[in-house]
């Protein structure tokens, strides 16, 4: 009985083993990326977009397709929030990114995700499409 219980605790061990290096690794990466940004370097409001700053940045709608289908900004592409690490390649490197849903809510938590994987051109956009219809510095017609 001794060893069998022996022998369960060690394959218990073992096979929890991988999985909670992976969870250290991944808090410690989160530690180190809240330690050293500042406070806004991860976001961008409606109003700063303006028509000088079109042109140089990409907008991701982090919502789903039908939301997407029904409206969205012009030039956006559609990557769910959650598939945005399985669709990193998608993402351009060469300008910024802008990612935003309906408030800044679930984008907020992508543009963490991508940020905390080392895309650091991505930030997401505060009040989301919601303020941008509202408060936009700039709507191309």
């Amino acid at each position: 009985m001794k060893h069998t219980i022996f022998g369960l605790l060690t394959a218990l061990s073992v096979t929890c083993a991988p999985a909670a290096f992976a969870q250290e690794a991944a808090v410690e990466a989160m530690q180190e990326y809240l330690m050293f940004q500042d406070y806004e370097s991860g976001i961008i409001l409606p109003q700063q977009i303006t028509q000088d700053v079109w042109p140089s940045v990409q907008f991701i709608d982090t919502r789903d397709a039908e939301q997407f289908d029904t409206a969205t900004i012009p030039t956006a592409i559609n990557i769910e929030w959650r598939e945005v690490l399985d669709r990193m390649d998608e993402i351009p490197t060469d300008k910024k990114v802008i990612l935003f849903c309906n408030t800044g809510s679930l984008s907020a938590q992508a543009t963490f995700a991508l940020r905390v994987a080392g895309m650091d051109n991505v930030v997401v956009m505060q009040t989301g499409f919601t303020g941008w219809l509202e408060t936009a510095g700039y709507k191309p017609q």
